[in-house]
């Protein structure tokens, strides 16, 4: 039996156990960072450190006060917040309570948001402020099984007149603390009880169509993700993790499990508005994000190399290209050799370059990191390839909702650009005649919350869990995601496309996009709805004549048609004919999760758009048999 293996099958039942275990070994060592704002509200943030051991006081106090509060084991608590260290706390603390966490993410509405809480029948909802409570009170008549909202953020609340179903986080701790002085071994006693089959996480997929389903996550899954993360060794005990995913996504949540068993510091801040501030001062060695936040760098950054002139600009043009010719050259090498050595010729170009360009990319990033892990949606190649040879090293994995995450990952120094690596140790895999991604391990979901016939669809008798997605498997065991199986479409003329590859091929090519969606089931030809990066677009907009104009009117002036038609063409030069995109529109705001286009993890909802802007796609195929 491997070491890995070993790791994997001598595993807790819980995480809560994992955390207590992790408490014990190193009480004084650092677990996480925060930030905490400067009290008039300017310069910049202090941060603060939590040791383990302080952690676990306020988690025992936590889940000490849901107890209190009657909450008995898997009855859900629900979590509506964003990324922020009581986020992490509660988690734990509802989880060594014997509860089960219900996630929700602080921009869904108060409709949904009561769905969430009636469908997953939640007993206490911890709310971050008095936004999210105002969501409950709102809709409290349709929340029977809803006894107490629990606020972290007490600001702007009524102090006087307030409920007694409403107490502060503070309040909840504080009575917890309590409890624990009459019956010291309460928490411990909750936790040895835990089976590995006992509901540790209720997530609901934000889902691109109708109403989200609730993926009911065992402690196993959770469990079983933390020493599986650890076996892949790509993290250790000396790392610094910036931790800044919406934990209310499994891709965020499994990140916490992973930092239990390897032991290392997780600085804690959701504030997207707030990373390039504060990845110099927190100085990460690895952090993990979404390709959006890749592309909006790799624009910002060429766009402020063209801001410098044209000179510089070209600069950057070919230190682009010769980071994308070392990092694919480096990578063929180390598949075929083991080393990951380049021509003396490109290595020579790429050290000026380096001096040039990519040093002050990796300052950016606050120096010190080794790898970044991109999960969510593809990353597209290019962008990838690009960060790689400027020695930001992006780590793609793959999983859903439904296998907790974390089931394929990129291995450290073979890692390859364009795959999403190999399948963690524990994950089975195959691919089904039609092409679908088959899973099939300890990662995978119970079920949908109350909804066995959508469980059967996806979760055979013998644990293979059918995807949706359309990948292939390398000869020794790297997967290309290809599409989703319900997003590939067939023209009119029968040619199958896959639109999510042309997207992120158009992403890598355009540095002014900021999403994008092909168009073109049952039509004769492919069309595109392109939102454009507006910081990116008023820079080049001040360049070329329409400084001062808002970004509504600068998308719709025919210079930027014609500029974006450039890089249309450009796409269009590297696709099959029947792929080629032959109109497109540009939309007149972006994409957000606001107006529901976008989930919060960043993925496209494709029907959403799709039926929002029907109009522009009608106008677009009107006439199609004469395009």
């Amino acid at each position: 039996m491997s070491d890995a293996q070993t790791l994997i099958e001598n595993r807790p039942p819980s995480v809560a156990a994992l955390f207590l275990d992790r408490v014990t070994a190193t009480p004084d060592a650092e677990a996480y960072r925060y930030p905490v704002p400067s009290p008039s509200g300017e310069g910049p943030d202090e941060w603060k450190s939590l040791s383990w051991g302080q952690a676990a006081e306020r988690v025992r106090a936590i889940a000490a006060g849901l107890i209190e509060l009657g909450v008995r084991p898997e009855q859900r608590v629900a979590l509506a917040a964003s990324t922020r260290i009581e986020w992490i706390l509660a988690d734990l603390g509802i989880m060594c309570a014997g509860a089960a966490t219900t996630t929700i993410y602080p921009q869904t509405n108060a409709d949904e948001s009561a769905f969430i809480l009636s469908d997953s029948a939640s007993r206490v909802l911890i709310a971050e402020d008095a936004a999210q409570l105002a969501k409950a009170v709102e809709k409290r008549g349709e929340l029977p099984d809803l006894t107490h909202v629990v606020v972290i953020d007490p600001s702007g609340l009524d102090q006087d007149g307030g409920a007694d179903w409403i107490l502060t986080l503070d309040e909840l701790e504080k009575r917890g603390a309590a409890r624990l002085e009459k019956d010291a071994d309460l928490v411990k006693e909750r936790v040895g009880a835990i089976t590995k089959d006992q509901l540790a996480t209720l997530i609901y997929t934000s889902g691109t169509t109708g109403r989200p389903k609730g993926v009911r996550l065992p402690h196993d899954n959770w469990s079983y993700m933390a020493k599986a993360i650890a076996a892949t060794g790509l993290v250790g005990a000396d790392d610094v993790q910036y931790l800044w995913l919406p934990l209310a996504h499994v891709f965020g949540k499994v990140l916490t499990s992973g930092q239990i068993e390897v032991g290392h510091v997780t600085a804690v801040d959701g504030r997207v508005d707030k990373i390039i501030e504060n990845l110099p001062v927190v100085r990460p060695t690895y952090m993990a994000a979404v390709p959006r936040i890749f592309e909006k760098v790799y624009n910002g950054v060429a766009a402020k190399a063209r801001a410098g002139g044209a000179a510089k600009y070209k600069i950057f043009q070919w230190a682009a290209g010769v980071s994308r010719e070392y990092a694919k050259a480096s990578q063929d090498n180390f598949r075929r050799t083991g080393t990951a050595s380049v021509p003396f010729a490109l290595g020579a170009k790429h050290k000026v370059a380096d001096a040039l360009v990519y040093s002050k990319l990796r300052e950016a990033f606050g120096g010190r990191l080794r790898a970044c892990v991109s999960g969510s949606v593809a990353l597209a190649p290019e962008i990838g390839y690009f960060f790689a040879g400027a020695g930001i090293h992006i780590l793609e994995g793959y999983g859903l909702t439904e296998s907790s995450a974390a089931s394929f990952v990129n291995p450290g120094e073979a890692y390859r650009t364009g795959t999403v690596g190999k399948p963690v140790p524990g994950c089975e895999v195959r691919i089904a005649d039609d092409g679908e991604i088959l899973l099939r391990g300890p990662g995978i979901m119970e079920g949908y919350h109350g909804l066995p016939e959508k469980t059967a669809e996806v979760l055979e008798p013998d644990g293979w869990f059918h995807t949706g997605d359309i990948g292939e498997l390398s000869p020794d065991g790297y997967l290309r995601i290809t599409d989703r199986k319900k997003d590939l479409f067939k023209t009119s003329g029968g040619k199958y496309v896959a639109p999510t590859e042309i997207e992120g091929s158009f992403k890598s090519v355009c540095p002014f996009v900021s999403n994008i969606l092909v168009h073109g089931a049952d039509r004769n030809f492919c069309t595109a709805l392109i939102a454009l990066d507006e910081a990116a677009l008023m820079g080049w907009a001040g360049e070329n004549g329409l400084g001062g104009k808002p970004y509504a009117e600068v998308v719709a002036a025919p210079e930027t048609v014609a500029m974006v038609e450039g890089y249309v063409k450009e796409l269009n030069d590297k696709l099959q004919r029947w792929q080629t995109v032959k109109k497109f529109r540009l939309l007149p705001r972006d994409l957000d999760v606001e107006h529901g286009e976008i989930t919060p993890s960043l993925k496209l909802k494709r029907p959403v758009v799709e039926r929002e802007y029907k109009h522009l796609l009608d106008e677009m195929y009107e006439g199609a048999r004469e395009a």
